[in-house]
């Protein structure tokens, strides 16, 4: 498996980079920061997350229960009811989301849980706004329907997490 330049254990680089990928598709879905990593860990279990509460993310029941959520959410973005994502509740769940895989990750490769928190919501809350601004300019440029840009950000938000898992340093060993 490929790595990425930066993957070595325990530099800040190889932590840092992978909670801001987080941070830049939970703007574009809330669910999806934790449900990603969640299959990560299932597959890639982190010994540094042994006697955290974070450990729950590693486990297969948890990772299909967040495969749902985001199911239902892929689902429901589809609504033309639905309320933007910038509305404090979207805002708010794609803040929470993205510091909880934030959090995790930064525990799972030995580095400061709260740092990676506070880096995934507020990287969350920025690409929210961030998305929110460019799927609109998108759909009055273009006058496609917003249906069918929405499909276009999940093509782009599987392709990405694609990527981002395809090339996240392995966790830590256990302290």
């Amino acid at each position: 498996m490929p790595t990425f330049p930066d993957s070595s254990a325990g530099r800040p680089a190889a932590t840092y980079w992978p909670v801001l990928g987080f941070a830049a598709l939970a703007g574009m879905r809330s669910a999806v920061a934790p449900t990603l990593l969640s299959h990560y860990l299932v597959r890639h279990p982190a010994p540094a997350l042994a006697g955290s509460p974070l450990r729950l993310l590693q486990q297969p029941a948890v990772a299909v229960a967040l495969e749902l959520a985001a199911t239902r959410e892929f689902m429901h973005d589809k609504n033309p009811g639905a309320a933007p994502r910038t509305a404090p509740r979207g805002l708010g769940l794609r803040t929470l989301g993205s510091a909880l895989a934030g959090a995790t990750w930064c525990q799972a490769t030995g580095q400061s849980p709260w740092r990676g928190a506070l880096l995934g919501g507020l990287g969350a809350a920025a690409a929210t706004f961030g998305w929110y601004r460019l799927r609109k300019a998108i759909t009055e440029k273009t006058a496609l329907p917003p249906t069918t840009v929405g499909l276009g950000e999940d093509v782009l938000l599987w392709a990405a997490g694609a990527v981002l898992l395809r090339y996240l340093p392995p966790p830590a060993p256990a302290r």
